[in-house]
């Protein structure tokens, strides 16, 4: 199903135990993170809320990390979107950035909006380690920006359910370390 910006549904069951797998994979024990920062989005905020109660870390909502939206395909699935749209559909499976749904947020401004994020969250944390909760868009486009790939290159990378990997900042730049 197609959960954009304009759909905001809980986290269901599955996705709160494959968030919770990739947060005990990655803290085995304890967590060095100094801040957890959010989606406002529902299947974001809530776990983000009992991580950071849970851990006793100070928990950041950022609007900004909103997934991108998808316009009037929200909340459809993809045998939906094929019945309904048939050559649409696969013109955006092909090349979404150029062949968007109607109402959907353009890749550029998601683009954009998570690089200004992401230059200010990397300033403002900077030598802090922080956890971010967001959505596979917005991961794709923190990737994106980090290893400066064009936007359809960006949409080639794959995000699993509760995927997750690190952005250094070091010395000698800003890099992506994958599990």
């Amino acid at each position: 199903m197609y959960r954009g910006s304009g759909t905001d549904h809980p986290l269901s069951n599955l996705g709160w135990q494959q968030m919770q797998q990739s947060i005990d994979a990655a803290c085995t024990g304890s967590s060095n993170w100094s801040q957890i920062i959010t989606s406002p989005m529902t299947r974001c905020l809530t776990f983000a809320e009992q991580l950071s109660q849970q851990l006793n870390i100070p928990l950041e909502v950022i609007n900004e990390l909103v997934e991108a939206g998808y316009g009037e395909w929200e909340g459809k699935t993809p045998a939906q979107l094929k019945q309904e749209y048939g050559e649409a559909y696969w013109a955006f499976y092909d090349d979404p950035v150029n062949n968007r749904p109607t109402g959907a947020e353009p890749l550029e401004v998601l683009n954009e909006r998570v690089s200004t994020t992401l230059i200010e969250l990397l300033a403002r944390y900077k030598g802090q380690n922080v956890l971010l909760i967001s959505h596979a868009g917005v991961m794709r486009a923190v990737i994106g920006n980090v290893l400066q790939m064009p936007l359809a290159s960006q949409q080639l990378i794959n995000i699993p359910y509760a995927g997750m990997y690190s952005v250094l900042d070091e010395r000698r730049g800003t890099r992506i370390c994958l599990p």
